[in-house]
């Protein structure tokens, strides 16, 4: 467990944004994976015709949602700091019927880009959702999850964290 109490509530329980101010400036990079399920048909276009939909390039068009999402997280998450990313990075691949994206930011901030890597997988995961929806309905973003954390206070490597568990 990464602590023992809320950080975005002040001493009356009240909402409150994190006071960044004496945190050191470090290089911060985290990295997000969503994947989504589509049925055995969809995943076959999507091979057959090199990721093109009705609606155009799925793969592309998710790359730019995604960094674009990501970069505007601010405006999305109530209390996340605006920040300047120096970096983001969304890598797509089609495995089976599995669709698995991965967005890396990366950053030199007081505060960390967790809530930039994953709002960025998951906007990317709703875009092949709509550039797809015209295929198929049945398509399923199973999961978005912090994979990586680095910089700031501490790291955290779900895949580690998994082999610590076993």
């Amino acid at each position: 467990m990464a602590g023992d109490k809320l950080t975005h509530v002040d001493a009356d329980g009240r909402p409150t944004m994190v006071d960044v101010s004496d945190k050191p400036v470090t290089r911060r990079t985290a990295v997000a994976e969503s994947r989504l399920v589509v049925p055995d048909a969809v995943a076959q276009v999507i091979r057959d015709t090199g990721g093109r939909s009705k609606k155009g390039p799925v793969f592309d068009t998710a790359v730019v949602a995604g960094i674009m999402a990501a970069k505007r997280t601010h405006d999305l998450i109530p209390f996340c700091h605006p920040m300047i990313i120096d970096d983001c990075r969304i890598h797509i691949d089609l495995q089976g019927n599995e669709i698995v994206i991965l967005c890396q930011v990366s950053v030199e901030h007081r505060t960390g880009v967790e809530m930039e890597a994953l709002t960025g997988a998951t906007v990317a995961a709703l875009t092949v959702y709509d550039m797809c929806k015209g295929l198929s309905h049945d398509i399923r973003i199973d999961s978005t999850r912090l994979l990586i954390k680095r910089g700031g206070k501490s790291d955290f490597n779900a895949l580690t964290e998994a082999e610590d568990n076993d």
